[in-house]
Parts: C-alpha cells; sequence; structure tokens
C-alpha cells in the first residue's frame, strides 16, 4: 500500500527550519517558504493543507493534527502550541487587507497603495478548533480553549472556554481534565520534548 504522507526523506528535501520525529505530512498540501517554518515532534498535516510563512515564521508544537484544507498564513508569526488541533477548511491569518475601501488589495497590489493590517497569532496548548472557522491576525487563543465550528474569532479568548459564533462569544467553562491526563500521557511518552527535533 502507498502512504499518503511524504517519507522522511521528502520531508527533508523540503527545506524546513526544523523538523521532529514521527511527523506526518499529506502528499496534496503546498508549502510556501519551509525555511521559515518549525515543526515538532508527532505531528500530522492533512491532505490540500496551505502552510504559507512568512520570514516571522510559523511553529508548530509536539501532538498537533492540521486536518484537510486548513489554510495558515500571513505576514507575522503564526504558534500553534503543543496538543492543538485545527479543524478542516477553518483559516488562520497573521495579516489581511483592509476592507473599509480606503485602499486597494490583494498581493498583486504594491504596498503604498494597500493598508494591511498584520499581528502574531498564537495558539496556546489543548486548543481544538472547530471546522470552518478563521482567525484573524493578533489573537491570542488561550491554553485550553475549544471553538465552535463556523467561528469568527478576531479577539483574544480566555483559557479553558468555550467559544462559537461570528463573532465568537463565551459559551460556557471548559473541563480541565485534559491537563490531568496529559500527566500520564507525557509520562508514557517520553518524545513529547522538543529535543528531538532536527534542525536541517
Amino acid at each position: 500500500m502507498v502512504s499518503s504522507f511524504m517519507s522522511a526523506a521528502e520531508l527533508r528535501n523540503i527545506g524546513f527550519k526544523s523538523i521532529g520525529i514521527n511527523v506526518n505530512i499529506s502528499k496534496k498540501i503546498s508549502i510556501y517558504n519551509p525555511e521559515f517554518i518549525s515543526i515538532g515532534n508527532n505531528v500530522r498535516v492533512d491532505d490540500f493543507c496551505i502552510l504559507s510563512a512568512s520570514n516571522n515564521g510559523i511553529t508548530i508544537g509536539n501532538y498537533v493534527h492540521i486536518t484537510a484544507y486548513v489554510v495558515i498564513a500571513g505576514g507575522e508569526s503564526i504558534l500553534l502550541e503543543d496538543f492543538t488541533a485545527i479543524g478542516a477548511h477553518s483559516c488562520i491569518y497573521s495579516s489581511n487587507d483592509d476592507y473599509s475601501g480606503g485602499s486597494m488589495t490583494n498581493s498583486m497590489i504594491d504596498t503604498i497603495y494597500k493598508k494591511v493590517h498584520m499581528a502574531a497569532v498564537l495558539i496556546k496548548k489543548h486548543t481544538i478548533i472547530g471546522s470552518h472557522t478563521t482567525i484573524l491576525p493578533g489573537v491570542t487563543i488561550g491554553e485550553g480553549v475549544a471553538v465552535g465550528s463556523h467561528s469568527l474569532v478576531k479577539s483574544d479568548l480566555n483559557s479553558f472556554g468555550i467559544y462559537c459564533g461570528v463573532p465568537a462569544v463565551f459559551l460556557k467553562k471548559r473541563k480541565k481534565k485534559l491537563l490531568v491526563l496529559e500527566k500520564t500521557f507525557s509520562t508514557k511518552n517520553k518524545r513529547i520534548n522538543s529535543g528531538n527535533r532536527i534542525n536541517l
């Protein structure tokens, strides 16, 4: 049976800034500026995703799953911490155009005619993002947050909350049992630390 994931040799040849062990990346994704992308251990990226990094970088932690058709792109840094999951068809942007009409838009226009908002995005540990969610520049999503499907995240979300909607609003608190499970899991999986990351 032929694997749909890249081999270790294929991953090395892409030219990532760094990449860990047990990384499964689909052969059917698009990667731009891999020299600014760092990937930890035990990571899976599914079909038809787009990873487009600026020189500020995209950093993906350990035990992260990015499901199909996800876009992660922008002119500022984007960080996905350990144990995060990004649902299908979601988009994470660290830059976007001005929609007011006060400037021109799209990447084919010279910078002097545009007004682009760029700001780093941070998604902390144990966050799960439901499918078809959009995350805008400058957002920090706190540890243990769950975001419901088809949400728009345009401002920071506090830790261990469940959020949903356009824009996303707080619904209720999220349970913290996962922190207890993490301790047990980490004890049994010594490879979780980033010390196994290989600089290429």
